[in-house]
């Protein structure tokens, strides 16, 4: 069993699933071809897994199951088996896990996948150790590329203003304006070029418009889960984001994003954003900790932390880069806490 980590502990993780068994064309290959990560869950847990048609979304189903229970095991320093019975959900439905034998709640998580990415942010051990009800996370990962082709031809074929008031109803009116009407002027080299000295093609300008919408969509998400609350939640239209932006691309997945030093204003070419205008009913919400972060031309992550009995603490954590784990490392480490 491992040591406990020092406490709190704040973590930022990720799994790529996108290269992972590759000899497995469908998803019934993943019986075979992942039986060793899959002997890690319970029956339940590979069920989930194998019910997706679509191989890419079994695969992050697994990754999630995992991601889940490392994050448990290590932070909570508890076996790999002993995790199962503390996942529950609280109030909101917000998936948690409380410690079967003292009910408290040690660590607090959230997770996100999209396009073969799973994230997880976790706090452990706040306010006390053993004790993480004191803190609220959320997560969110974006891929502008997954859907483009899609994107594009409803962009072409409606417009940009019917493909933005397609998804009002989970929007500000404020969010749904400035996508319409203001982001082209109001963020500098969003439309990607070619050539800086001829007109961009409406494609090009379809990929910057659909860069901010995506930001948002990210940040929006993360802050919803932050809350536990679904995404279809009563109050969506009175949460409102101002004058926002999507973090610049970096060159390739693997190429980190460049980080603003303290203290710096985040430039036209930021590729990590920290700080936002938030509105809840009209109101400047301040105590929320917000990070927007490129991975490589297609991804963003946005992650949220409050705590909310002493909001300085959760605006003092540094939401920095996430690290990626390796399968085999995570296996090896579930086989030695079993």
């Amino acid at each position: 069993m491992s040591e406990p980590p020092s406490k709190p502990v704040l973590v930022q993780w990720i799994l790529d699933t996108r290269s992972w068994f590759p000899s497995a064309a469908k998803t019934r290959d993943l019986e075979a071809h992942a039986s060793r990560p899959l002997s890690l869950l319970t029956p339940t847990e590979r069920a989930a897994v194998l019910k997706y048609f679509h191989i890419r979304d079994a695969k992050m189903a697994l990754a999630s199951a995992l991601l889940k229970r490392y994050a448990i095991a290590r932070l909570a320093s508890v076996s790999w088996s002993s995790v199962t019975p503390g996942f529950t959900r609280d109030e909101r439905t917000k998936p948690i896990w409380r410690d079967p034998l003292t009910g408290a709640q040690p660590v607090t998580f959230n997770v996100s996948h999209q396009a073969g990415i799973v994230a997880l942010v976790a706090v452990a051990d706040y306010p006390v150790p053993g004790r993480a009800a004191g803190v609220q996370v959320g997560v969110d990962v974006v891929c502008t590329s997954e859907r483009r082709d899609r994107d594009q031809e409803l962009i072409r074929k409606e417009g940009w203003g019917s493909f933005v008031d397609m998804h009002a109803d989970v929007f500000a009116m404020g969010e749904t304006s400035y996508l319409k009407y203001q982001v082209l002027s109001a963020v500098p080299g969003l439309v990607p070029r070619d050539d800086p000295q001829k007109p961009p093609t409406p494609e090009q300008v379809a990929d910057g418009k659909l860069r901010a919408f995506y930001a948002l969509w990210a940040l929006r998400e993360a802050y919803v889960k932050l809350t536990g609350e679904a995404l279809l939640a009563e109050w969506l239209g009175e949460l409102e984001f101002r004058y926002f932006r999507p973090s610049r691309p970096t060159p390739a997945w693997d190429v980190p994003a460049v980080e603003t030093k303290k203290g710096e204003d985040e430039g036209e070419d930021a590729q990590v954003l920290r700080k936002f205008e938030i509105r809840f009913r009209g109101k400047k919400v301040e105590d929320v900790n917000m990070s927007l972060r490129s991975m490589g031309p297609d991804y963003m992550v946005a992650t949220a932390v409050r705590t909310p009995e002493d909001p300085g603490v959760g605006l003092g954590w540094n939401l920095g880069p996430y690290d990626t784990l390796a399968l085999d490392d995570l296996l090896s480490f579930a086989e030695s806490v079993v």
